[in-house]
Parts: structure tokens; sequence; C-alpha cells
């Protein structure tokens, strides 16, 4: 149980001060939200609190990404708090984004009066209901004496298990009712007992089937981060001599540096990536869900692999492919039995498996599509330019946040991240709007950390006004925007699927410098510069990393012509990964004059091992 404190007596409080009072047991930091009638209770007591900060956001969308960025950033729940109506309906979308993403956040929201429920009062809405689909579990209190086990249960369910997103909804009334406060309470959650410790039958299965394959990848997602197993999955991964890949949310849980990282696998992964989860015997799967961006067309993924699938949630094993070894558990205990099978393995005579063919042909695929890219032919500022010298100037120890389309995958793949928690995205719902919040949240939770948002100029126009929020509380992230005037990743697929029609993509940022990003950065309480050309690249993130007392805002103007590669196609499986935009997905046996048609025979065999 999170206590946070010491037992405390019982005293006479109002349920707003019970909420406060709960939230400072439990160990909370920082509060993101906007108070309004239905809420306005608990920012009263919430005022006096030398505990709990509360920073006063711009939008309830942002209050709730900061708080998903807080809780991805120090590994913890974070926490929103929103009004009645509108104001929870403003965080459906991060609560959607979060269990998706499997974070821990725990939104505090006002409810009208129990008297008003069901007449459509004024600012009344069921966000119970509409949020049952969306959150892990989500509470609507009914008696003021409940709100601390509620509150502390809420935090128990977030973040034990599979973490996820629970709403606590909080009538007027009851925030107003007199009460009694004690601490700890006791919880109440019968049925609801997460397993983290793998069967042991399982393991040593897994075991065996680790020791006979020839061609094993360790397939790593985001519960590897969240279970904090860094440490254990290079213990194994060293052990076995195994490949391993990192998901688009595992980002840093392996080192990019690692001579066994092949990078990033799915839709824009490396082809290394693609090519070993294609041609494996055996994928290890370790807190990822066979999600359908890293698949491609499901029936044709990893054909030939046998599947040993440990996830800690067991919903989500053999959900969307067959699996020969489920192993029920947290990442990290997971990890720590496998290895000590293994060694008992070795120990009793057992040999490592020859894996020497396997990378030899794996070393040849990487050494042939290494991730790159061309300049513009506009002789324009190329974005994976922009990205990758951000990467190399500020280091592995910054912490990245991404928005959602080209530059969240440029990001993904020409930042070289060694070390978890220095990578956040939205990965499931895939939100625009998402960085700057996140970043926000992420600065909060680690103040001493170099914070940078990398956004594209669609997403930044649905959450900057959060930079005036990061202004005024003193929270100084830099933000790196990719300002290519375009919807990019719509425009992508419009240039490859619709015959270059661009509907409704072009968002005048080029065209008619509508908004001009300098001036709305420096109205926002931004110090913001433009860079236009790639001697000034490095120069402007120099001075940017030089500046700590308030937010930064880089208006890089990039090519709109940049697209991301690899790719694979919606709806196509990963042996018809792209290279490059001329490399067609799929081939006759003959060869086209000149035409590169090596990525479709490494994918489909042709390059035996």
């Amino acid at each position: 149980m999170r206590s946070g404190g010491a037992s405390v007596a019982p005293e006479r409080v109002t349920g707003a001060q019970s909420v406060v009072r709960t939230l400072e047991e439990l160990g909370v930091e920082v509060v993101f939200g906007i108070p309004g009638g239905a809420v306005l209770p608990v920012y009263d007591p919430l005022l006096d609190s030398t505990k709990v900060r509360h920073v006063l956001v711009r939008h309830e969308q942002g209050a709730g990404h900061a708080a998903t960025g807080y809780a991805q950033v120090a590994g913890k729940a974070g926490v929103m708090m929103a009004t009645s109506g509108p104001g929870a309906t403003n965080l459906v979308t991060p609560l959607a984004d979060a269990q998706m993403d499997s974070v821990p956040v725990v939104a505090i929201t006002g409810q009208v009066g129990r008297a008003l429920i069901g007449t459509d009062g004024f600012q009344e809405a069921d966000i119970s209901g509409i949020t049952m689909p969306i959150t892990k579990h989500n509470f609507l209190v009914s008696s003021a004496a409940d709100i601390p086990r509620t509150i502390a249960e809420a935090f128990y369910i977030a973040e034990s298990g599979r973490p996820g997103a629970v709403l606590v909804d909080i009538p007027k009334d009851i925030l107003q009712a007199q009460t009694t406060f004690s601490w700890p309470p006791q919880f109440d959650l019968p049925g609801y007992r997460p397993v983290t410790r793998p069967h042991g039958k399982q393991i040593r299965e897994a075991a065996r089937l680790i020791q006979q394959a020839k061609q094993p990848v360790l397939y790593v997602g985001g519960g590897v981060i969240k279970s904090e197993a860094s440490a254990e999955l290079m213990e194994l991964a060293e052990l076995t001599g195994i490949p391993v890949v990192t998901t688009l949310m595992a980002r840093g849980a392996f080192p990019d540096s690692h001579p066994q990282h092949m990078g990033m696998p799915g839709m824009h992964g490396t082809v290394g990536a693609v090519a070993a989860l294609q041609r494996s015997d055996l994928l290890i799967t370790l807190g990822a869900r066979f999600d359908d961006r890293v698949t491609g067309q499901l029936d044709s993924f990893a054909p030939d692999a046998k599947v040993i699938h440990a996830d800690i949630d067991p919903a989500e094993i053999g959900k969307n492919r067959d699996v020969d070894v489920p192993i029920v558990g947290d990442a990290q205990a997971v990890i720590v039995d496998l290895i000590e099978a293994l060694r008992a393995e070795h120990a009793t005579g057992g040999s490592k498996p020859d894996l020497a063919a396997w990378w030899e042909y794996l070393s040849d695929i990487r050494s042939r599509f290494p991730l790159s890219y061309d300049g513009q032919s506009d002789g324009s500022l190329s974005p994976e330019f922009v990205i990758q010298q951000l990467g190399e100037i500020a280091g592995p120890d910054a912490v990245y946040v991404a928005g959602v389309g080209q530059h969240q995958m440029w990001a993904a793949q020409f930042v070289k991240y060694e070390k978890p928690r220095t990578w956040l995205n939205s990965g499931g719902l895939g939100t625009m709007g998402y960085s700057v919040p996140a970043a926000m949240g992420a600065k909060a939770a680690a103040p001493e950390k170099e914070v940078w948002a990398i956004d594209g100029d669609g997403c930044f126009q649905m959450t900057n006004q959060e930079l005036a929020t990061c202004a005024i509380e003193g929270i100084p992230i830099k933000v790196a925007l990719i300002n290519n005037g375009n919807l990019g990743m719509v425009r992508q697929w419009q240039t490859l699927f619709y015959d270059e029609r661009y509907s409704n993509t072009d968002l005048a940022t080029h065209s008619r410098m509508i908004p001009d990003f300098v001036k709305l950065g420096e109205a926002l309480g931004c110090v913001s510069m433009r860079v236009e050309r790639e001697e000034d690249v490095a120069p402007a993130i120099a001075k940017a990393r030089e500046i700590n007392d308030r937010p930064v805002l880089i208006d890089f103007i990039v090519g709109k012509d940049a697209q991301v590669w690899p790719m694979v196609a919606a709806g196509t499986g990963n042996d018809e990964i792209m290279a490059a935009r001329d490399i067609r997905p799929l081939f006759d046996d003959e060869e086209s004059a000149g035409g590169p048609v090596e990525v479709h025979e490494v994918m489909n065999g042709k390059d035996s091992l």
C-alpha cells in the first residue's frame, strides 16, 4: 500500500479537506488542474497545503497529458483535477491515452450534488459512465467517509499490476459535508489481485525453448520500463547473446549503442529489427502486446516463430498471437527467474545456443540497411538532420517528448536512447497535442533534467497554450518545433496512396506564416528563435540549452516533402517493408533495371542463413 505517512488519529474535516489530506498522505507532490464550480470546495483547502503543489493549466487536456508526462518520468501516478461537465470531459482524451500506454494516472473530478445527478443539471456529465471503457477503473463517491479509502484505492489500482488510468468522481455536496479523516484506510478491493510472480513451470519451459532456438529474438515492450527491469534485461541479453528489438514504447529500455540492439520494429522500424522478427524461430516477448503497428498484417507476422509471451496483464496473452509458453507476471520478476533458470541449465551441462549464423545474417542486414535520409530536393532544412543534431547535442541524459506524426517517428529513429524514461510519446492512442503538456509534466517530475518537446506544427497548435503555464510556473522546457507547414504524416499517406491529392493538410504556417511561431512563443513567455539553415541548427540548440529560467521555442523551418522511411504500409505484412519511396512493396522474381529489390528478397527468405 502506498501510505506515504504514519497513522493519523481521527479528526473532523470537510470532504474537500479529506481529499487534500489524502493526497498529502499518499505523497502526491504535484496536481495539474483547473478549478470550477463542482470541484471548487477542494481548491480552498488546497491553497493551504504545503506538501501538494498545484499547477494551473490552460486547458484540462493539458492537465491530463502533464500528469501522464509526470508519471512516465517519475515512475508513479500523476494526478489531474477538473470540475464537472466540460472540465471532466476534457480529460477523456488524456485518460484514454494513458490507459492505452499503461501509464498510472489518477483523475479527481468534481460532480454536481447528488440531488442533481440525473436531472441534466448545469455542468452535469456522467463522467464515470463516459470513461468506463477507457479507464482501468473509476469510482463515484457516495459518502464523504469513503474519500480516503477510495482515493487510496485509486492510486493502488493505477500503480499496481498493469498500470493505467483511474478516475474518482466526487459530488459537490459530499465535498462540502462534514466527515472524519483518519489514516491509513482499509482497502476493499475484492477480486483485484494482480499476479506479479511468474509460474516456475512456465519459466522452465521458456528456458528450454531458449536453449533450443537457433534464431531467437528478445521482443521488448514498454512493460520492461514500467517494471524497472532494464538492468535485468541487459543481463539476460548478454547471458544469451540474443538480439534485442525495442518497441516505440520501450525506447531506452536497452541501450541503442549496445551491439545486440537491432533497433525499433514496426511500421517505421529499422529493416534489421523487422527482419529479425520476421525470420525468428522464437520470440521472447517481454511486456509487449503484439500491437498492429509492430506486427503489420498479423497472419504473416513471424510465421515460423514459437512464442514465449510474458506480460503482467493476462488479457494480453494470446489476444493477437497464439502463444506456446504464456507467462503472467511482472517483467522484472520474469527476467530474473529466466536468468536463474538459464544459469541452472548451463550449470548442468547445457550449452549456450550457437547463434553465429543468425548474427551473421542480422549483421549483414543491419549494415546494408542502416537508418538514413536524403537531403531535401529544394535545398530546405531536413527534419531528420535537426532531430539527429538535437539528440547528439543534448545527449542521452535529456528527456525527449514527442508529439504524433512524422516528427515522432524521426525522434524515435534518430535520437539515440541509452536510458529508460528518457523517451516519452503517445504510442497507442496517437494523440496530437501530447508533447508540450507532457514535457511540462516531465520537467515537473525531474526539474534537474533537460526536457525537450519535439513537436510538429500541427500538434503544437493544439496545446501550445501550456507554454504560458510553463512560463508562469517556472517550468523551463525547450521546444524543437519541426515546422513543415503541413500535417506531415497525413500528407505522406496522400503522397503514397492518394495520388498526391493533398486534401486539407496545408496548415499555412509556411505559405502565409499564420501563425508566426516566434511571435506566438514570445507572447506565451518563451525565448523564441527561428532556424532555416543547416549551419544554424547547432548554435540555436546550444543557445537554448543555456537558457534555464524560462521556456525556449525554436521554430525549425523544414522541407514539406520529407518522408519517414522505412515503412510498412497499413494493411500489408512486414515482408513488404519499403526502405525508400522508390522501392515498391512487392516485386516479381525478376529485378527491374537498377531496381533496389534487396529488402524484398531479404524479407522473403531469398538470402539464406
